[in-house]
């Protein structure tokens, strides 16, 4: 069943084909991707990694076979970044010496009976014809990583961890259990940690990596825009979910980004809360964080409804200070803006509004919290904690691209400044909690903040707002990308035929 209302099918189709985005003439159709990245992009980005380093070899390691029930398999981000191959199990080398290049691409033997289940595998000479690089088998994988280890070269490994938040407590991964392994048989071997070096890399997009983020908002988008037709209460957080997936899926997604995110109530002030089966009542906002992965790239999307037609009142004021703050950061967004100048502009938006609603004392008032709650990054040199941080607990901007959380210029590159090829959202959020003062400790601090915020945080009480967007900066200019509306009265309006129909 199509969740495509014909009323607008025919702009987005166009909209979509513009960008080269394949539609399928049915459900049941492969999807047809566009425009893949060129074989010649990824030999250069292997050229840009071999001049980053002397004399060395380069390890880098594919996703393994998913060994629960089947589940999709995705490739790991540095792996695809590099080689555009998106079989599992496979490993990379590069070897550099005497100013010489060489790269192979170690791929599982075909095995007839495992073909039943996944498909056929492909041999070292398609790999050879497909992508240009020299491939072998991966049971050969070991001996030469171990010849080539004792020949004194170092070796340069890069993280198979989903993503560099992950890396540091990564001790499970085939690549990190292949690297000391290596190590404990040849103890004299120099590694080191080359993953920096591909994130770098990684932060600036190219033009073709660009268009396909920008097919995978596009698509996402339009996601939210049938949830924004279709929801009522009395539905599901699982069934919003459901409606956002086939939507995008229909329009040639992968599949999603990341775990959707729906929470509806009290479940909106929750940040990464997984839909279930709570129902969405009138009165109640509900909040989707849900977006697809489209040829290997992921948009990244949020948006905070009513579930019946209208905002209450205290929902459309958190929501319109969210709103606001969104774009005071993106006011700051040009070529040439250090990380923390568009952050910085959100934030003033943000504590002058929780000062307005009465959630704070002022915007530079602190309370005392228990262990655990406010990190260093946020922690006052007394141990306090800034008094917004109670409803204000995660960053605003990140890179997106092969990862949901990928790496960017502004992140990742010195001197940190938003840069031409780059992919980012913008998320800012207002969190009201309805026992937001319950785990405070009893000093004479926190009961003032209580004795004056207790009725605002009652008004306003499992209202959880955020909006998110996504950007790109090319030719010296910022861009969002993500269609799907933001403004109160263009998603009333969509809100109230949901109800009527």
């Amino acid at each position: 069943m199509s969740f495509v209302h014909s009323a607008v099918a025919s702009p987005l189709v166009a909209l979509l084909s513009a960008l080269g985005v394949a539609l399928l003439a049915d459900a049941g159709a492969p999807a047809l991707l566009g425009a893949q990245i060129p074989v010649a992009e990824y030999a250069t980005r292997r050229s840009a990694l071999a001049a980053r380093i002397d004399s060395g070899v380069v390890l880098a390691f594919g996703r393994r076979e998913p060994v629960n029930h089947w589940p999709p398999f995705y490739q790991n981000p540095h792996f695809r970044y590099l080689t555009g191959f998106l079989e599992s199990n496979a490993a990379f080398v590069m070897v550099k010496r005497g100013g010489r290049v060489t790269s192979t691409l170690f791929v599982e033997k075909p095995n007839p009976r495992q073909a039943l289940y996944l498909g056929d595998r492909k041999t070292p000479q398609q790999v050879a014809s497909d992508l240009g690089l020299q491939a072998r088998f991966a049971d050969e994988l070991q001996r030469v990583a171990d010849s080539l280890a004792a020949s004194g070269l170092p070796v340069y490994a890069i993280s198979d961890a989903q993503a560099s938040e992950f890396v540091a407590n990564d001790s499970l991964s085939f690549g990190r259990n292949f690297v000391t392994d290596l190590q404990r048989r040849l103890p004299r071997v120099k590694v080191a940690d080359a993953t920096r070096l591909v994130e770098q890399l990684r932060a600036k997009k190219s033009a073709a990596e660009l268009a396909l983020i920008e097919k995978a908002a596009v698509i996402s988008s339009e996601a939210h825009v049938e949830v924004m037709r279709t929801i009522r209460p009395g539905m599901q957080e699982s069934e919003i979910q459901a409606i956002m997936e086939a939507t995008y899926r229909k329009l040639g997604a992968d599949g999603p980004g990341y775990t959707s995110i729906v929470g509806a109530g009290e479940n909106s002030t929750i940040l990464h809360w997984p839909a279930s089966f709570r129902e969405a009542k009138a009165g109640e906002v509900v909040l989707m964080d849900v977006a697809a992965y489209y040829d290997g790239y992921s948009a990244d999307i949020t948006r905070t409804l009513p579930v019946d037609g209208t905002y209450t009142p205290a929902a459309r004021e958190v929501y319109q200070i969210v709103l606001d703050a969104q774009k005071a950061a993106e006011r700051q967004m040009t070529p040439g803006t250090p990380r923390n100048v568009p952050t910085d502009s959100a934030y003033v938006v943000l504590k002058a509004g929780l000062t307005r609603l009465g959630l704070i004392e002022s915007p530079t008032a602190s309370f005392d919290p228990p262990p655990g709650l406010c990190p260093g990054t946020w922690a006052n040199a007394d141990g306090s904690c800034p008094q917004w941080y109670l409803y204000v607990y995660h960053g605003f901007i990140h890179g997106i691209g092969l990862d949901v959380h990928d790496p960017s210029q502004f992140s990742n590159v010195s001197p940190n400044q938003f840069q031409d090829g780059d992919a980012f959202t913008i998320e800012p959020g207002i969190y009201v909690r309805e026992h937001v003062f319950r785990d405070l400790p009893q000093t004479p601090r926190n009961r003032a903040l209580i004795a004056h915020a207790r009725a605002a945080a009652e008004k306003y009480r499992n209202v959880g707002v955020r909006i998110e967007d996504d950007y790109v900066i090319s030719g010296g200019k910022l861009r969002r990308i993500t269609t799907a509306p933001r403004e109160i009265d263009e998603i009333e309006a969509l809100r109230r035929k949901a109800v009527i129909q």
